[in-house]
């Protein structure tokens, strides 16, 4: 039967490595972004008799026929739990003959441990399966565990440089988006709270009634909390219509107005109102180097974030500490830009778009998190941030960047014309203007990115890193 270990050295304690294993959240940093697993129900923790039930849904890229026909179901069940030293899982049903996972934290002095990942697994069709199919996955599975433990590093790093600070309650709204389920995630693994915003009857303790649209929001459930992130919106993505135009300038200027409004009139208010607007608020300035004291620009796009930002003044003017993350194109593979441009780089379709001159401006999800949990709990920082890496990239070099990591071709040019034809206003705004945006005032607070290069960001969130340690 094959086995797989995978191990890494980390500079806390097996008792805190084995914690942040048993927080909510925990498991949502670990699952890889270039797979669709989704948690269809969950009974108990990591102690025994705990219990999981997955859907992992096809790798077809997104919007291909297909693209979430193929699922697979997977249930586990935890067992042979050691507070502090060790959980294993099995699987009951699901793609494997044999699955038995043993999660182990040892201790290696009294501020260093490590996790060693200690995998037996078995394929179907027997031996067949095991001669035919064994490499292919066993090089999937390292890449998993690489990428779970590199993650892991990354996010014990960041909450260790706040580890004398308070917990915090955080009020999030978008919590179900992508950035806002990462955050969600990784504020709660790092021992936060979280209470989610939610449009519906609040069904749990932990979730917060409001309706931008109507107005209503229940204000007393957000007395007292810490802080609020805002991150709901209407997606940026699709035919700009007029009714769509609308429902993106409404979504982002009403709901930040109600919020702030609230906010300034509660006897508790939160310390912090983070807030994210877009570098869209520069317009398509050519090869100029934008910073935040860079004059803000015209179109749809500039005009929807100036209002956007505008309406967080109720609550700076109440006292509350405001910043904003102007965020550049995010880098991940599990929504928002780039599964649509990966789409035609897998069809073997993929190459620059218009003259490929314009600027983008990019940042890694994970650098988003940091700044966020940077903002919350530095009392200093307020104002606009631009939240892009230091290094922005030509279309062209985007282009040859992330073919190179694809292995795919880059061979056919699209003309800005064609896009804007396909695409309108949405082909013209988000991929044919030229935006050099420079993170100016987070480098001077000292924020350290992990992802200041495009090719990092894109093989770490691709899980197309050498599995060699």
């Amino acid at each position: 039967m094959p086995v797989l270990e995978w191990s890494s050295t980390y500079p806390v304690s097996a008792d805190e490595l084995y914690v942040w294993h048993t927080r909510p959240g925990a498991f949502a940093r670990s699952a890889p972004p270039w797979q669709r697993i989704r948690v269809l129900e969950r009974s108990g923790g990591i102690e025994d008799d705990g219990r999981v039930v997955l859907s992992l849904e096809s790798g077809l890229p997104r919007g291909l026929p297909g693209d979430r026909l193929v699922r697979l179901r997977w249930e586990v069940r935890h067992h042979d739990h050691v507070r502090g030293r060790q959980f294993v899982d099995t699987q009951v049903k699901g793609p494997f003959a044999r699955w038995e996972h043993t999660h182990r934290f040892i201790p290696k002095g009294e501020h260093e441990s490590v996790l060693e990942d200690h995998l037996e697994y078995r394929l179907p069709a027997g031996a067949a399966g095991t001669l035919f199919a064994d490499g292919a996955v066993r090089r999937q599975l390292e890449r998993v565990l690489r990428f779970r433990h590199e993650r892991l590093r990354h996010d014990l790093e960041r909450h260790s440089a706040f580890a004398g600070a308070p917990r915090l309650t955080v009020a999030v709204s978008g919590a179900g988006g992508l950035i806002g389920a990462n955050l969600t995630a990784f504020l709660t693994s790092g021992g936060h709270q979280v209470r989610r915003l939610v449009r519906q009857s609040p069904s749990a303790a932990h979730e917060i009634f409001w309706d931008p649209d109507t107005g209503a929001i229940d204000a007393a459930a957000l007395e007292g909390v810490d802080a609020v992130v805002h991150l709901a919106g209407e997606s940026l993505f699709g035919v700009w219509t007029a009714g769509k135009r609308e429902r993106i300038r409404r979504s982002r200027e009403r709901g930040t107005a109600l919020l702030s409004r609230t906010l300034a009139r509660l006897q508790k208010p939160p310390r912090v109102l983070l807030s994210t607007s877009a570098v869209g608020i520069y317009g398509d300035r050519g090869d100029e180097i934008l910073t935040e004291e860079s004059t803000l620009g015209e179109g749809f796009l500039a005009d929807v974030c100036k209002a956007w930002e505008a309406a967080l003044e109720p609550a700076r003017e109440a006292g509350i500490r405001v910043a904003v993350l102007r965020l550049a194109v995010l880098m991940s593979p599990s929504g928002g830009a780039l599964p649509l441009m990966m789409t035609p780089f897998r069809l073997g379709a993929g190459g620059r778009i218009g003259s490929g001159e314009q600027w983008m401006s990019w940042v890694a999800p994970d650098d988003v998190l940091g700044a966020a949990l940077r903002l919350l709990t530095d009392d200093t920082l307020s104002g606009p941030f631009n939240m892009g890496a230091p290094d922005p990239v030509t279309n062209a070099e985007f282009t040859h960047t992330l073919a190179r990591v694809l292995r795919r071709p880059a061979m056919v040019a699209v003309p800005g014309a064609v896009m804007e034809r396909v695409l309108g206003e949405m082909g013209r705004s988000l991929v044919l203007t030229s935006e050099r945006m420079q993170p100016k005032r987070l480098e001077q607070a000292g924020f350290r990115f992990l992802f200041p290069r495009l090719e990092d960001a894109l093989r770490f969130e691709l899980g197309r890193l050498s599995v060699g340690r």
